[in-house]
């Protein structure tokens, strides 16, 4: 149900209500294949959290009569079910909702949503046939004697590793969309709360709204307003103003000085353990064979916490894995490449919200891999999602980790370093020289000079 409000907020009403009811028919039902794959990949994100919440619940009501419902087969079985719906709507759902909306029937045949359903269902086939075809290729290139048997083993083989080659891409991705998303999220926390210091327009458009106090005007950056050039473009950029300018002086006080400290001290503050735990999970790599992630069968719920600081640390766990998670959807979409993919209200397309939500399934249904190889949990991988050959090679986990603490650092560095640059200029006061002049040859007694005057 949520997922589908989500994406009827998003949705274009036009495709939906048209004179042609064979195309809005089409449209609903690709809909529904929508909304479907969507809540699979909102339950890809939950797996780990609430196997680890399960746990913990069981830690501490182990003789609870209502908590005998809560056991290892049940989170074992929602695995399964997730693996399962995750490849079906990753090989047939998606692609067949795809062809479906582009499709219009065989030249000859009549018109209609059946001629519509078997163009989807024949274009869907010889898809399937080209993929397992590079799949058995790339399969003879890397295991020749396993891909010269047979082409029986369908179900038991090939399309476990077509998964595994997928949850390769997914991980993959995070590796570099997390990395920018966590630099990415202190800006975007930023531009959704009420900042503490005031710029130079807001406390303009602040005064005009307090009916014009002569006593809060500042001086303006007259060149600022010349670089509007266009009247449409100033009207939109003072209607912004204004609206910014509403916000701050309807915040509470607290909003204005603790919130967005506050805020940013949490994001650097889950950021820096992400990194940290990383750091660690490097060092065990290095010193203990059993740090690899694996599968298993039973995940023996209510023996012992899969964190050392008990019921707290796994809470911490949950926190940084949806942390990730939002920081990678962060990263995701803030990346050049799939800008163009960010939906927008009531005007995303069908083939927009199509490939809007295969990636988000990509990306949540590597989650759970991507959260285990980190050493974020120590709850190992149930069911298929621990049949992943690449999960047991020691170069290619500690290289994944290696470059993940890397980038995470690296982005870190340069978004705090950035911060504490802007913040020393516009202390200084040379936010106000020309473009012309370079701040770097701004003697340093000079700025010394100009800093001791703000002080005093």
């Amino acid at each position: 149900m949520v997922s589908y409000l989500i994406l009827t907020h998003f949705k274009k009403t036009a495709e939906f209500v048209t004179d042609d009811a064979e195309d809005a028919t089409v449209n609903k039902i690709a809909l529904w294949l929508c909304t479907f794959t969507l809540s699979v990949a909102v339950c890809a994100v939950l797996l780990l959290p609430i196997s680890i919440l399960s746990n913990e619940v069981l830690l501490t009501f182990p003789h609870s009569y209502y908590m005998q419902w809560l056991n290892g087969s049940l989170i074992h079985g929602l695995w399964n079910l997730v693996f399962l719906f995750s490849n079906l709507s990753l090989v047939f759902l998606m692609p067949f909702a795809y062809f479906f909306t582009e499709s219009e029937g065989f030249a000859g045949s009549k018109k209609g949503v059946m001629a519509r359903v078997y163009e989807a269902v024949v274009l869907l086939l010889l898809l399937a046939l080209l993929v397992l075809g590079i799949v058995w290729v790339a399969s003879a290139l890397l295991h020749d004697n396993i891909a010269r048997k047979s082409l029986y083993d369908l179900w038991e083989y090939y399309l476990p590793y077509l998964y595994s080659g997928i949850s390769l891409f997914g991980v993959l991705l995070l590796l570099l969309c997390t990395p920018f998303g966590l630099s990415r999220m202190f800006s975007v926390t930023g531009s959704l709360l009420v900042k503490p210091r005031r710029t130079d327009f807001l406390s303009v458009m602040c005064c005009l709204i307090e009916g014009g106090n002569t006593s809060c005007w500042v001086k303006l950056n007259v060149e600022s307003f010349v670089a509007l050039k266009s009247p449409f473009v100033a009207f939109l950029f003072f209607d912004f103003l204004l609206v910014l300018a509403e916000m701050r002086r309807k915040a509470s006080p607290w909003q204005r000085n603790l919130a967005y400290p506050l805020a940013m001290l949490v994001l650097l503050g889950l950021t820096v353990m992400c990194v940290l735990m990383v750091c660690f999970n490097v060092l065990e790599l290095l010193l203990d064979e059993t740090a690899l992630p694996r599968g298993m069968e039973d995940p023996h719920l209510g023996m012992a916490s899969f964190s050392m600081f008990g019921s707290l640390g796994a809470a911490v766990q949950v926190v940084l894995i949806l942390y990730l998670m939002v920081s990678s959807v962060v990263g995701f979409y803030s990346s050049p490449p799939f800008t163009g993919l960010l939906p927008r209200a009531q005007d995303t397309n069908l083939t927009e919200i199509i490939a809007n939500c295969v990636s988000l399934l990509i990306l949540s249904s590597a989650l759970p891999v991507f959260s285990r190889t980190l050493g974020i949990t120590r709850f190992d991988l149930l069911g298929d999602f621990g049949r992943y050959n690449w999960l047991e090679n020691f170069y290619i986990v500690f290289l994944y980790n290696m470059l993940f603490a890397g980038l995470t650092s690296a982005s870190l560095i340069k978004t705090v370093t950035w911060a504490v640059q802007r913040e020393l200029i516009r202390a200084f006061g040379l936010h106000r020289l020309p473009l012309t002049v370079s701040r770097s040859t701004v003697p340093f007694r000079l700025l010394l000079a100009s800093g001791l005057s703000k002080i005093q």
